[in-house]
């Protein structure tokens, strides 16, 4: 595939600064993420296909945020210190990991693509047809993955509190 970076840069770049930034709330990292997401895009560019470039820049700068956020708390040292001024800074700690649990049950028998969508769709935002062309699936079938996902919520909401 014969693609130009420079295009793809101009054209994509703030989509995927966008992304970045929005997933590691630091504009320096989001800055680095958005430098390796191109730097990744170069290294693949002959295995690559020349259909939905914005849907796979999309993916790569949440893989490469996601990686950059895994590794950054890999790093960090949890003294006593730091967790106290994690828990008194947070407003709902115990809350949070009880989300994070019923997220974690509610996409572990999911497609990835699916949870694509659901973050698109639900926390970036876009409308069905935006979701739709950035993933390569039609409406219906991005209507029909969210409809499945919340049908899904809701089963496993109504077995907690029973």
């Amino acid at each position: 595939m014969n693609i130009n970076i420079d295009e793809y840069y101009k054209k994509y770049g703030p989509l995927v600064f966008r992304r970045c930034i929005f997933l590691l709330k630091d504009e320096e990292l989001a800055m680095d993420a958005m430098q390796e997401t191109f730097l990744n895009l170069l290294k693949a560019k002959s295995r690559l296909k020349g259909d939905y470039p914005s849907a796979l820049l999309y993916k790569m700068a949440t893989n490469v945020s996601l990686n950059i956020l895994k590794s950054k708390m890999s790093k960090e040292v949890n003294t006593e210190d730091t967790i106290l001024q994690q828990i008194a800074s947070h407003e709902d700690h115990a809350g949070n990991f009880v989300i994070r649990d019923f997220l974690l049950r509610l996409f572990d028998t999911e497609k990835a693509s699916t949870r694509e969508i659901a973050i698109m769709h639900y926390i970036d935002g876009l409308t069905l047809a935006e979701t739709a062309r950035e993933t390569g699936l039609s409406v219906s079938g991005v209507r029909k993955r969210l409809r499945n996902l919340r049908m899904k919520a809701r089963l496993m909401e109504e077995q907690n509190h029973a």
